[in-house]
């Protein structure tokens, strides 16, 4: 399916059908629904009975075989960690699934977050053999910057010399991480961002409570807002924007404690969308994420070193740089808290 906020995209991708490219890199957003178009793309190129607008019939035989996943003319291609939901068509592009057991604590495999240039070479077995139903053979790869080294230069020699009749969709949400060559040899299309009031109309008619906070907690994405109204979090990542305002006074040993089960990639997402407001409200006097906390925000900012602020940001987006590591999360959070104190030194 496609969103309210894509019907633009959908119009303007189908003036390419008369002469398809062999490679499409779609990138914008997180949180928009690029993988959902892309999916719903590559339903409509396979479908048999399309309308005339490229919309699936979903009734045809090609469109039974996609939604069943079992279509010989599609292949997807995604981190081992998201190959599940991927294959049910319940992944969308905010995250990747976790691995383990946050309920039990037991560890489970932990399965890989990169696209493994395995999977690439498993592609020119399927790019040889001709189509099963005389029309397109289409691949769909997401995240692309989950290509490892190895499977990036791999895909690039598929990419430089295209076989006939296979159309590569590409997703990405960080599109300058991806190889430049890669880029170079596909067609780019930025997914449109959303309108703020067709995001929030959308989210409104899912019933969605608090949706203008939520958007905005979300940077403007509809589907991660969507998701943080449904995130079993939430009561703990108000607890914790609560100790944030406290500024000097936050209570970094009793956050460590409360927060230890969390994953640390979750809080230091909502330090980090904080840590942005703050330093947004004392540089322009506004915010971005949290406008409900406005008046905590200009406080804390009134008390901030500028200084000592953007030195503890760089030290929280180095954290993040290894927040998928085995880490000990209350030390983590307690050093990190006890840092943040100390940019209140006005």
């Amino acid at each position: 399916m496609i969103y309210p906020w894509q019907q633009d995209d959908w119009q303007r991708v189908q003036a390419l059908r008369a002469q398809w490219p062999h490679a499409l890199l779609f990138h914008g957003q997180a949180g928009t629904g690029k993988t959902d178009f892309v999916r719903h793309l590559a339903q409509g190129l396979l479908c048999e009975a399309p309308a005339a607008n490229g919309e699936p019939c979903g009734k045809c035989v090609a469109c039974h075989w996609l939604s069943q996943g079992n279509h010989p003319d599609f292949r997807i291609v995604v981190p081992e960690s998201m190959a599940a939901e991927a294959m049910a068509g319940e992944v969308d592009d905010t995250a990747a699934a976790d691995a383990g057991d946050s309920e039990t604590g037991k560890k489970t495999k932990t399965l890989s977050r990169e696209i493994k240039i395995e999977q690439v070479r498993a592609l020119l077995d399927f790019c040889s053999v001709g189509s099963h139903r005389g029309g397109l053979r289409v691949v769909v790869l997401y995240p692309a910057e989950a290509l490892n080294s190895a499977a990036a230069n791999a895909l690039l020699k598929t990419l430089e010399e295209p076989p006939a009749g296979v159309v590569f969709l590409l997703v990405s949400a960080q599109v300058d991480r991806l190889l430049p060559t890669i880029i170079s040899r596909c067609r780019q299309w930025p997914l449109s961002r959303p309108a703020h009031e067709t995001a929030l109309g959308w989210l409104s008619r899912q019933g969605v409570e608090d949706a203008a906070g939520l958007l905005a907690e979300a940077g403007g994405a509809p589907l991660s807002a969507l998701a943080l109204a449904a995130d079993p979090h939430r009561a703990l990542r108000r607890q914790t924007l609560e100790q944030f305002a406290a500024g000097s006074a936050c209570d970094a040993f009793g956050c460590g404690e409360a927060l230890q089960k969390a994953p640390i990639p979750l809080v230091l997402g909502w330090l980090q969308r904080w840590l942005f407001d703050l330093l947004a409200v004392k540089t322009a006097g506004q915010c971005r994420y949290y406008p409900a906390a406005l008046a905590a925000l200009q406080r804390c900012a009134a008390q901030a070193d500028a200084v000592q602020l953007a030195r503890f940001i760089r030290i929280v987006n180095r954290q993040r740089s290894v927040e998928n590591h085995p880490l000990n999360a209350r030390l983590v959070i307690e050093e990190l808290m006890l840092a943040y104190r100390q940019i209140f030194s006005l």
